[in-house]
């Protein structure tokens, strides 16, 4: 899943000021991690032990059980307790060492590894409450935007009349909007003067509890921007695009004001209706558990967050829930992309996608045709560097 969604691009290095996370915290969620993971590994070694020696067993029909009996079950027990106690030794001997915070260019990386690692795990990092796991917040230039401080919008270089609020997609965090050296919200801002604004979050929890979030900040920021808004746009990548439209079904539902504020939505790369890949995902491991052998390996395919697996319909409701039409008032438009020519007169077929996104004009969430763009030769990435699809962000949201 990791190798699936992570992108290797370059971020944009934050300010030094961006994070002041101690090394005592990123270290002790890591061992954390680690401690969980030798547990992890000894119980799915234990598994598989279990059932390589249950095979006579289950031959006059035993059930197969997931632990091993005698000294080989005391051996494995006593892996995982003293990992454990190893574990919380190394925690407390950690929280008193005056570490120093992180800053400037390693924390580029921080911020990198922190977003794809909460993309994989962050559904267990936040219910095991594990220091690594990003909280939601809305950004400016990498620094958070303290909301329920009344001294808040001195973190705003300036706020205009014209809001954009852009969201990342999995794996992904706000600083890697910038690709190639442009990034769309900053260009809108240089050129036409929006405000951007970036919501970063925990990509690992499920695409509808993060709306839940989203739709609760965007409430606070619209409430308490400086000055009158004029125009307010969000533009979503990827996920990014999903958490954004299940804060509109929140928002909808719970009548908050912000959305009858919101102007425009753009969609660039979203998997409305699912990822194939994470489809693949889950057909393989369901196949694992079909047989005794390889059930103890299905274990590992669950270790996917839960917003991985919400990728496997696009869902941003409850499982199995159609899609609900976007507000009626809302001007929502969709960017799609294909690593090949477009060709005309395909007789009905469609060109392939950006690689992990498919493309298939017969779903298009009622957007119409005249708010649809197709990039060709463009990945799933290269949607934030595109030359032509800042163009027609421009004439979009100008």
């Amino acid at each position: 899943a990791a190798a699936m969604t992570t992108p290797a691009t370059r971020s944009a290095a934050p300010s030094p000021a961006s994070s002041t996370a101690p090394l005592a915290d990123d270290l002790r969620g890591l061992l954390r991690l680690l401690v969980q993971g030798i547990s992890a590994t000894s119980g799915l070694t234990e598994h598989v032990h279990a059932n390589v020696l249950g095979v006579p067993a289950r031959l006059l029909g035993v059930p197969a059980t997931a632990r091993t009996r005698g000294i080989a079950r005391l051996a494995y027990s006593s892996v995982r307790t003293t990992s454990q106690w190893v574990g919380s030794g190394l925690e407390a001997a950690l929280a008193k060492l005056p570490l120093p915070a992180q800053t400037g260019a390693r924390s580029a990386r921080r911020e990198a590894l922190l977003a794809a690692l909460n993309g994989v795990l962050g559904d267990h990092l936040h219910s095991s409450s594990n220091s690594l796991a990003l909280p939601a917040c809305l950004r400016s230039n990498g620094q958070a935007l303290p909301l329920d401080d009344a001294a808040w919008p001195a973190c705003l270089p300036v706020a205009t009349p014209k809001l954009l609020v852009q969201v990342h997609g999995l794996c992904m965090n706000d600083f890697q909007w910038q690709q190639q050296g442009h990034d769309h919200g900053a260009q809108l801002a240089a050129e036409h003067g929006y405000t951007p604004v970036h919501l970063h979050y925990n990509s690992g929890l499920s695409i509808a509890s993060n709306g839940q979030i989203f739709a609760q900040l965007l409430q606070q920021l619209l409430e308490r921007w400086p000055v009158p808004v004029e125009r307010f746009a969000i533009v979503g990548h990827s996920m990014g695009g999903l958490v954004t439209r299940a804060a509109i079904l929140h928002a909808s539902r719970n009548a908050q004001p912000w959305l009858q504020q919101l102007d425009q939505v753009v969609f660039l790369g979203t998997p409305h209706h699912g990822a194939p890949l994470e489809r693949a995902g889950h057909l393989l491991q369901q196949t694992l558990g079909r047989t005794p052998w390889t059930a103890p390996f299905t274990g590992i395919g669950q270790l996917r967050s839960a917003g991985i697996q919400d990728l496997r319909h696009g869902s941003i409701d409850t499982p199995n829930t159609d899609s609900p039409p976007l507000p009626t008032h809302l001007r929502a438009y969709a960017v799609a992309a294909s690593t090949q020519a477009i060709a005309t007169g395909r007789s009905g077929r469609y060109p392939r996608g950006d690689g992990l996104v498919p493309i298939d004009p017969r779903r298009h969430l009622r957007i119409p045709k005249s708010h649809q763009y197709l990039a060709a030769r463009t990945g799933h990435i290269a949607l934030l560097s595109s030359p032509e699809v800042y163009q027609q962000l421009r004439r979009w949201l100008a």
